[in-house]
Order: structure tokens, then C-alpha cells, then sequence
């Protein structure tokens, strides 16, 4: 028998909350995703400010970092780095894509899960759910 290990509900929120905490703290605003291992969403705040079609581009890079085990930016560098990207266009599926600031949480080699964070810049974005994803470990030491 398989088993897989995903996020909780209870990672997700503590996800958004670090990560609406220091973006309040830089006075920006945001859109944060958090999805389980097969990509589907945990949680998903839009801070107030937010842009609307930032809510599309959050849950569409959480779902590429999850599913794809890799961060959502590595698909976007093909037409720049064909050795480093992967082409959208063989994929089928507009929910793949290729920002930055989608990431896979990643625990004893698997991937349980993602955060994704779009309205900053995209520097910014993965910082902030690098950060999130530390403190989620954090609290599930293995």
C-alpha cells in the first residue's frame, strides 16, 4: 500500500500567516496559496489591496510546484534557458506556470505540498514562501 504525505490545514495557516505578517510588515499587499501534494488548494488569502488576477497566478503557481516537484519559475525560464525549463505548451493544462514565487515543500525527499505568493516582485514572492516553508518544517521536525 502507498501512502503520501501532504500539508495540513493547519501548515496552511500557519504558511499565510508568516507570510501576511511580513508583508504587512513591508506595507504590501498580497495573494498567498498553499496546496497540498497533488496541487489542490489547502488555503488561499487575498490580503486587501491585493490585485484580483493575482489570485489566478497564486493558485496556478502553487499548483505547478506541487505537481511538478520543482519551483514554478524553472518552467517559465525555457524560452530563455531551454536547458534549465520546460515548455508550457506540452502540458495540456493552462494551470501550469512558469513564475516565480510558486515553491514545493519537500520533506525526506517527497513532496507534501507547495506555497505560492504573486503580487510582489518575483524576488519577493519566493522569498516569502521560502520563509513560510521553514517555519512549516519548523514546526514538523522529523
Amino acid at each position: 500500500m502507498y501512502q503520501e504525505l501532504t500539508l495540513s490545514d493547519s501548515d496552511a495557516r500557519l504558511a499565510i500567516e508568516i507570510i501576511r505578517s511580513e508583508t504587512e510588515k513591508r506595507g504590501k499587499s498580497a495573494v498567498i496559496a498553499v496546496a497540498d501534494c497533488r496541487g489542490e488548494l489547502i488555503g488561499l488569502l487575498r490580503m486587501d489591496g491585493a490585485a484580483f488576477s493575482s489570485v489566478n497566478v497564486a493558485t496556478n503557481k502553487a499548483f505547478t510546484a506541487a505537481r511538478l516537484r520543482r519551483p514554478s519559475s524553472l518552467i517559465g525560464k525555457n524560452a530563455k534557458h531551454p536547458e534549465t525549463g520546460f515548455n508550457v505548451a506540452y502540458y495540456s493544462d493552462p494551470r501550469y506556470i512558469g513564475f516565480s514565487g510558486g515553491l514545493p515543500v519537500i520533506v525526506k525527499g517527497q513532496t507534501v505540498g507547495s506555497i505560492a505568493v504573486s503580487g510582489l516582485t518575483e524576488a519577493e514572492d519566493e522569498e516569502l514562501a521560502e520563509l513560510a516553508i521553514k517555519a512549516i518544517l519548523a514546526a514538523n521536525p522529523s
